[in-house]
């Protein structure tokens, strides 16, 4: 069967740094480039009709990349927190994050749980935004909660199936991925939503991020409406 609509298009957000050294630019100025194309396109995802967008952002695995580049990043994040997403909160998006929170410092996380709760009513399109994430820690944090649920006496070992499991991850609610695209060439899933991206379309670009453009992105799922998924039937 040929699956024609794209609901949820999952994004790893690569080439920030080889763009900012490309152009002879800190590497601050690329992440800071590529942030301005994530509201970007997040607006051209809502104007195509997509529904779900997930951008890679940050990983458990960036926490060991220089502390003067983690603490722009985090610095950066901040300021995208405070100011950068209104656009998207004033467009009817609802902004959700997945990942590790508690690695995170006191006051991003509570401003993450302040703009979660301001666009929980939002409806146009859902950005989920993956901080501090990696997908096998996010299995693995999934099977300690249902195994605490079972020695806890609220589930049995039995009751326990894809769905259960699913329901247990970070996304639980979210509809899996539809296609997954990654930027900058690099041909690789990285550690990101491995149970989610399972039947996932994948797209690899040499586009650096902070230059992705509307226009790519259209030529993307123009290219994904063409694909037939058969979800390993045959």
């Amino acid at each position: 069967m040929t699956t024609k609509f794209l609901t949820h298009i999952a994004f790893i957000m690569d080439g920030n740094r080889r763009w900012a050294k490309k152009h002879g630019f800190p590497i601050a100025a690329g992440h800071k480039k590529g942030a301005e194309t994530l509201v970007e396109i997040a607006k051209a995802a809502k104007s195509a009709g997509i529904k779900y967008m997930t951008v890679y952002a940050f990983s458990t695995e960036n926490w060991q990349r220089e502390p003067e580049e983690v603490a722009a990043l985090m610095d950066l994040l901040r300021q995208y927190l405070e100011r950068g997403f209104k656009e998207l909160q004033e467009n009817n998006a609802r902004i959700v994050f997945i990942g590790e929170r508690q690695m995170l410092a006191e006051d991003i996380r509570t401003k993450m749980s302040e703009i979660e709760r301001q666009t929980v009513n939002n409806t146009d399109v859902t950005l989920c935004v993956a901080l501090s994430y990696g997908g096998r820690q996010e299995i693995a944090a999934a099977a300690r909660c249902l195994a605490q649920k079972v020695q806890n006496g609220e589930i049995s070992v039995q009751n326990i199936d894809e769905k259960m499991f699913a329901d247990a991850l970070y996304t639980a609610g979210m509809p899996e991925p539809d296609l997954l695209v990654r930027t900058s060439g690099e041909m690789r899933i990285s550690n990101y939503l491995l149970w989610q991206a399972a039947y996932s379309e994948l797209y690899f670009t040499p586009t650096l991020w902070p230059d992705f453009t509307k226009e790519e992105l259209m030529k993307i799922v123009e290219n994904y409406q063409t694909r037939e998924r058969r979800y390993g039937k045959s």
